[in-house]
């Protein structure tokens, strides 16, 4: 049996993840990112939480055929540069050289955090029957991911795929990328925090304090969603809201790229069709190609967050869809 080691870097969290040859998830661990560390620190941690994942399943590195990370920007595999990465703090920084000589000069690879996903969601997950798809990641931000006749496309400088960065509000909200209006900036999990925690400021009564056991601070995504399920009003106001903005943008995707499917992960998918259902719904009426007989299925990731860590781990595989 192979092993490959895949490591899900988050603005959030690092996740390292133990997959064998069949795209199975052994083993995880996580840890939060210390976005303050440079990548220097980052990789250090990654080495640490892999070390132990080995130890827990009586493995050496030797044992393992290559390392792959999924990153939160801009990761040019030709130079090994992050150029851009602003989840992490990071920029114009030589992180491959850095992380394959942390591991001791194993053979390690890397590309953006949501390529990686689709590419998990293609070999073993929603999207494994297409030969064209977008996955469509909500977490601290939004990641994109796309895949186009079984390849990752990347565009021209390995920046393709930043679909959390087109403007559907002009002069909309600031984006921490630089711009404003960004689909991030409306329609990420944090994003969906905010808009959850500004109602709840204007409805002391609303049962989304309860959900957070009156604790502003400990608002999370699954709390609107447990409250709109109970028929708080305010809870409902916000998620139709969200909706609009994240139908937004995948309306925008369909309209570019008219793939096969467009795949949505991250923890907020797992609302299923409180989510899902008003999407498509929205869709099949705006979408340019509403009239075609083909559609674009819009579908929940089957790996969910572990997508990231199966992508990233057979990043240089030659393993195809199961």
């Amino acid at each position: 049996m192979k092993y490959y080691i895949g490591i899900d870097l988050g603005g959030t969290n690092l996740v390292v993840g133990l997959v064998n040859e069949a795209a199975s998830l052994i083993d995880k661990e996580a840890v939060p990112t210390n976005t303050t560390s440079g990548a220097a620190g980052i990789i250090a941690a990654m080495k640490a939480v892999t070390d132990r994942l080995l130890d827990r399943n009586n493995l050496k590195l030797y044992e393992i055929e290559a390392i792959g990370i999924g990153v939160p920007g801009t990761a040019n595999r030709e130079t090994g540069m992050i150029e851009f990465a602003n989840n992490l703090n990071v920029s114009n920084e030589p992180f491959l050289p850095m992380a394959k000589e942390a591991f001791g000069g194993k053979t390690v690879y890397f590309n953006n955090d949501a390529n990686a996903a689709a590419w998990g969601e293609y070999l073993a997950g929603a999207a494994a029957e297409a030969k064209s798809f977008v996955a469509v990641t909500l977490g601290t931000g939004v990641g994109g991911g796309i895949i186009l006749d079984g390849k990752i496309y990347e565009g021209v400088n390995f920046a393709a795929g930043e679909l959390g960065h087109m403007v559907i509000m002009a002069d909309g909200l600031p984006c921490n990328c630089g711009r404003t209006g960004c689909f991030e900036a409306y329609a990420s999990a944090t994003a969906l925090i905010q808009q959850t925690k500004a109602a709840m400021k204007g409805d002391v009564f609303s049962l989304l304090w309860e959900q957070c056991a009156e604790d502003i601070n400990r608002v999370e995504g699954k709390t609107l969603f447990d409250a709109v399920r109970r028929g708080d009003e305010t809870a409902i106001k916000v998620l139709k809201q969200y909706i609009k903005y994240l139908a937004a943008g995948i309306i925008n995707i369909i309209n570019v790229f008219q793939p096969e499917i467009i795949c949505i992960g991250g923890g907020i998918s797992k609302a299923g069709d409180l989510l899902m259902g008003p999407i498509r719904e929205i869709v099949a009426r705006e979408s340019y190609s509403r009239n075609s007989d083909k559609q674009t299925r819009i579908v929940t990731a089957k790996l969910y967050n572990d997508a990231g860590i199966i992508g990233a781990a057979l990043l240089g595989s030659d393993i195809h869809p199961v």
